[in-house]
């Protein structure tokens, strides 16, 4: 599908590195709770106030637009996002009975974050993830539409949007099609991950 290739490819590398990177940090602060913890929530408080769309913008006109910068850019956003629904989550699991047993064996905090809590929060994590791709879809989508992500001469439905805005009062359909494609890409996205919501709720 035309446009399809570069936009899924940058969007599924960005949620899966701020998955990872999310998942890691949120198992962190939630363990160890404390300064750090305080800390590290104040500062994801701070970046989360203002709009990612600006975030991302002042990123890239600094570091420069490229597919790897856009990955990483959208990785990060995505980090503080995920980690702090992981952190919340492992609050919840460190209050368990399987925990205080965990540590009474002497499991060091390794053991018992990836060992013992991660299986129980990868299910939350599923569903985050599948979310988060959708977002990202649109995020680059944003960002290739203002000139800032996806590049020439690579396809992309963002890039076709903004070139082909002009003519929306004339040729409506070459801006609808590609705006209903990743409209439904998008959708698609956010129906699964309910569906895996129901799915691990039973």
């Amino acid at each position: 599908m035309i446009g399809s290739t570069d936009i899924l490819t940058v969007s599924l590398a960005a949620t899966l590195l701020g998955t990872l990177a999310g998942t890691v940090l949120g198992l962190a602060l939630g363990y160890f709770g404390g300064v750090f913890d305080a800390l590290a929530s104040r500062v994801i408080e701070a970046l989360q106030a203002l709009p990612l769309i600006i975030i991302a913008l002042i990123a890239l006109a600094a570091v420069g637009t490229s597919n790897l910068s856009v990955i990483l850019v959208i990785a990060f956003t995505f980090t503080l996002l995920i980690a702090r629904t992981v952190r919340s989550a492992v609050k919840i699991e460190t209050t368990l009975d399987y925990i205080a047993a965990a540590r009474l064996r002497g499991d060091g905090a390794g053991s018992i974050m990836f060992v013992e809590i991660l299986p129980n929060v990868v299910p939350l994590i599923v569903v985050e993830m599948t979310v988060r791709l959708g977002f990202a879809i649109f995020f680059v989508a944003s960002l290739s539409f203002l000139g800032f992500g996806i590049q020439p001469p690579s396809p992309d439905w963002g890039l076709a949007i903004a070139e082909n805005y002009g003519l929306i009062g004339s040729y409506w359909w070459t801006v609808l099609f590609d705006a209903g494609a990743i409209a439904s890409l998008i959708i698609g996205f956010v129906l699964v991950a309910e569906a895996l919501q129901g799915l691990f709720d039973r």
